[in-house]
């Protein structure tokens, strides 16, 4: 994968420290951890509504030393940004066509050593009813473990709600997971 701001040296220690101050003082915590021998994972940040779910993942990333990949619209890639995005972790996705993501995403994590990609489960940032599997499916395909990211606005906390590992049964693993961002909420009520 490409180079990043989490493995930029000093850089990477003055944006934990900046992160941890700017959360702190805007009220913010950074709740649970990620169990240190998880070296592979689909990381999943819901509730996703607002463009403000971004700088504070980021943020919350560093808190918790987490080396992060996420995927987003190839529109936010365009230039003059595409190097600062890529730089950011991002990994430019064309939703216009269809080119087996779910693939290719296994086959990233299952060559590299490291790797903690996050996927948008909703997809959009836009009220939806039903999640989209694609984060399932990577996770399940490549053999690792969901790692549910989450930010809460209204309790102004972020981080690790825990680690689901995938059965294979896609209904009842979808609704377990659900079940526990229910209580969460987005930037915008109502989503």
């Amino acid at each position: 994968m490409h180079r990043t701001m989490f493995d930029t040296p000093i850089l990477k220690t003055l944006l934990r420290w900046g992160s941890i101050a700017f959360l702190k003082l805007a009220g913010w915590k950074s709740v649970g951890s990620i169990p240190p021998d998880l070296k592979k994972c689909v990381m999943i940040a819901a509730p996703h509504t607002s463009n403000w779910d971004l700088p504070f993942m980021l943020m919350i990333a560093f808190v918790l030393r987490a080396k992060i990949y996420w995927m987003g619209k190839e529109q936010i890639f365009k230039p003059p940004f595409r190097g600062l995005m890529m730089w950011m972790g991002g990994i430019p996705v064309d939703r216009s066509k269809a080119n087996n993501m779910v693939q290719a995403s296994v086959d990233a994590i299952n060559s590299n050593e490291q790797l903690f990609l996050i996927v948008p489960p909703e997809g959009t940032r836009a009220k939806v009813t039903y999640w989209k599997t694609g984060f399932y499916h990577i996770a399940h395909n490549a053999g690792v473990p969901v790692l549910m990211g989450f930010l809460d606005y209204p309790n102004k906390a972020g981080g690790i709600a825990g680690v689901f590992h995938t059965t294979g049964d896609i209904d009842a693993d979808m609704q377990a997971i659900q079940a526990i961002y229910a209580p969460m909420s987005g930037k915008k009520t109502g989503q």
